[in-house]
């Protein structure tokens, strides 16, 4: 069985345009006939499910802080070992973390250093020229156990302005692998907290044969192969993320309940588990011979109105916790909680199973990674640990 090579996908700051190049390299690629594999640096539910759209496999995530380094393994040795290319993705900026141990910071720059995967760096030059090198310089420089093998430019105004900054790259000798001019027709279409879901997105195949032709046309993929390395992984690696919470999960599964990692999933299947999709906006009730019922998150923001008056749905959720547990991350927290207030300002009642009142009209909290330390025992552990 072959070992897949790999690279990364990373940026100096977010908005550079790595997911447009990232989907146009995986389609390029998976279209000439090789089997490919996404992943995706952090906890990023919807990047990944246009990795698999581009590819036709499943991608998963590798989140340095969140998982444990045997997970990690076993998350990328899956994949190596059923692909002959793996084009990752980053997060943020390469080396945007958190303060912690060297390795353990959630920054995409950990996952390269882990599994030996040259970087490659999207760079977006429009409004600079030369000075772009010393981005890229910088990025190559800063830590030492990575490699940036080489950069793509973005949003090139000109054929002027690409010779200005390979001029750049060339004095500190940095590859340049192609350039993509700036436009508008290769952008996908977004709202808070990303990409609409590929689910959702019009015409999404036709789109990704759009950015397929432009990395064909812009970028010289063969020598971005050849840049690419074997992935450092176990042959035994062999972990799970998370035990099955019952043999019959019940798993409300629409466009409000849809952030669920595919690694989990499959880690579930894999245990025997048996999982039952059912729709709250289709004002399904969690199906009454599981053990278990999960409600991932999404946007249930987006659908207050329609979950407020699925009265069967929510009536059969008070129901079926009234003996079995019912799990709720994220947007599926919220649906738990007593009211969900939408960006207008309306109140919507949910299941009132918990004292929570959710507001986007009247944001305070902010994105990012949290440690709870346990003050009991619990489900979660005995009490005084760290739980992520």
């Amino acid at each position: 069985m072959t070992q897949a090579s790999g690279i990364l996908i990373a940026a100096p700051r977010s908005g550079s345009g790595k997911t447009t190049i990232t989907l146009g390299l995986q389609r390029a690629l998976a279209r000439r006939g090789l089997r490919v594999r996404g992943m995706k640096c952090g906890p990023d539910y919807i990047d990944p499910a246009f990795h698999a759209e581009a590819t036709g496999a499943a991608s998963y995530n590798l989140d340095s802080f969140a998982m444990s380094t045997p997970l990690l393994k076993a998350l990328a040795a899956e994949a190596a070992f059923n692909a002959e290319f793996i084009i990752a993705e980053g997060s943020m900026g390469l080396f945007d973390g958190v303060r912690q141990e060297i390795g353990r910071t959630g920054a995409s720059a950990d996952i390269a250093a882990l599994f030996g995967w040259p970087v490659v760096l999207v760079l977006d030059v429009s409004g600079h020229a030369q000075s772009a090198a010393a981005v890229a310089l910088g990025c190559a420089r800063l830590d030492q156990r990575i490699t940036v093998a080489g950069v793509v430019l973005n949003r090139v105004a000109s054929e002027r302005h690409r010779r200005l900054v390979e001029d750049g790259m060339a004095r500190i000798g940095m590859p340049v692998l192609g350039a993509l001019m700036r436009t508008d027709t290769l952008s996908l279409p977004e709202r808070h907290l990303g990409l609409v879901q590929a689910g959702e997105t019009d015409e999404l195949d036709q789109r990704l044969e759009h950015l397929a032709d432009a990395v064909e046309n812009a970028i010289d993929i063969d020598r971005l192969i050849a840049l690419s390395r074997p992935t450092l992984i176990d042959r035994d690696a062999a972990v799970r993320a998370l035990p099955p919470p019952g043999q019959r999960i019940a798993l409300a599964s629409d466009q409000a309940f849809s952030f669920i990692y595919p690694h989990v999933l499959a880690g579930w299947r894999a245990a025997g588990a048996e999982i039952v999709t059912f729709s709250p906006l289709a004002d399904e009730p969690p199906p009454p011979d599981c053990g278990t019922c999960w409600l991932p998150g999404g946007y249930p923001e987006l659908h207050a109105g329609r979950i407020a008056g699925a009265h069967r749905f929510l009536q059969g959720l008070r129901t079926f916790s009234t003996h079995r547990p019912v799990h709720g991350e994220c947007g599926g927290y919220m649906v738990l909680g007593k009211t969900l207030e939408d960006g207008s300002g309306q109140v919507h009642p949910m299941a009132g199973l918990l004292p929570v009142e959710t507001s986007y009209a009247r944001p305070k909290m902010h994105l990012g990674y949290r440690v709870a330390h346990l003050l009991h025992n619990g489900v979660l552990g005995p009490a005084g640990i760290a739980s992520v």
